[in-house]
């Protein structure tokens, strides 16, 4: 799961809505929620390093790409009912 709350992104892994992992961008290192995660499994930081780079050069595409003409904003139709038959 990568999501941008900060600039340069996040990159977590996540189970059942649990955080499993995530990747300390600075450091550059994988950090673990619980430590018994990482003696049972591994996950390399350069992984979500390079997942990172890729999507954000994914979004810098779409981004030129996209049309940035500002769509018309129609007013809805509006029908009024009465509450007593007519």
């Amino acid at each position: 799961f990568v999501q941008t709350h900060r600039p340069t992104g996040e990159f977590m892994f996540e189970f059942d809505e649990d955080e499993m992992f995530y990747v300390d961008l600075d450091k550059k290192e994988t950090v673990w929620h619980l430590e018994e995660f990482g003696r049972a499994f591994s996950f390399e930081a350069q992984g979500g390093l390079a997942n990172i780079a890729a999507l954000n050069n994914n979004l810098n595409t779409l981004i030129q790409l996209s049309n940035h003409t500002p769509a018309a904003n129609d007013p809805p139709e509006v029908t009024v009912f009465p509450k007593e038959p007519v």
